[in-house]
C-alpha cells in the first residue's frame, strides 16, 4: 500500500485491497459520523475504497470510494465516486488533493485493466454546487454531463486518452398495461 504525507493527514491507497479489519474500520466509522447510519450498507460499500486518510494519531479520517458503474445518459462504465472526511478534517483545503490522488490511482488501475472512461461525481455538497459553475470545472477538470435523477449536477473527469466501448444497452422502462374497457 502507497503512502502520502500531508499537512493534514496521511494517505494510503487500498483499492481492491481491502482487509476486514480496514473494512471493520470503515463501517464503524461511517456510522459513527452518520454518513451511512447502516452498518449492512457500510460493510457494503468498504471493498469499494481507493484511499483512506488517517490523522496524526493514525486515526481514520476520510475515504474515498469507487465502483463501477453505467449510467443511461452516458450508456459508458465510469467509476461512481465517493468522498467523506470526519468533521474536524474539513476545512484543510485537503479534499481537492485527496481527491486527485484518488482519482490517479483509478486511472493508474484501469491502464492495467481498461473498464472505465473515468470518474463521475454527483455533486450533492451545495457549496460545492456553487463552485462548479463553469461546463468545466477549473481546479478538477471535471465536465458537465447533465442532473441526475435527484437533481444534482453530474460531472466526469475522463482519463486521459479514454476510449469509448461499446454502448451499453439502454434499460426499457416498463410502462403499466392500460385498464382494458369492459
Amino acid at each position: 500500500m502507497a503512502r502520502k504525507q500531508t499537512n493534514a493527514f496521511t494517505t494510503t491507497q487500498v483499492w481492491r485491497n481491502v482487509s476486514p479489519e480496514l473494512q471493520a474500520e470503515l463501517v464503524e466509522f461511517w456510522v459513527r459520523h452518520g454518513a451511512i447510519p447502516d452498518a449492512e450498507r457500510a460493510k457494503l460499500r468498504a471493498p469499494q475504497a481507493v484511499c483512506i486518510a488517517r490523522n496524526a494519531k493514525g486515526e481514520l479520517c476520510g475515504v474515498a470510494t469507487a465502483v463501477l458503474r453505467v449510467i443511461p445518459r452516458l450508456r459508458q462504465p465510469t467509476y461512481l465516486f465517493r468522498q467523506f472526511f470526519a468533521p474536524e478534517m474539513r476545512g484543510h483545503q485537503q479534499a481537492l488533493p485527496f481527491f486527485q490522488e484518488a482519482c490517479a490511482v483509478l486511472e493508474g488501475g484501469n491502464r492495467e485493466k481498461p473498464e472505465s472512461l473515468g470518474v463521475l461525481l454527483e455533486i450533492e455538497n451545495p457549496g460545492l454546487n456553487a463552485q462548479f459553475s463553469k461546463a468545466v470545472g477549473a481546479r478538477t477538470g471535471a465536465v458537465f454531463i447533465g442532473y441526475s435523477p435527484r437533481g444534482f449536477q453530474l460531472r466526469v473527469l475522463y482519463f486521459k486518452d479514454a476510449a469509448l466501448f461499446a454502448p451499453a444497452p439502454l434499460r426499457r422502462r416498463r410502462v403499466p398495461a392500460a385498464p382494458t374497457a369492459a
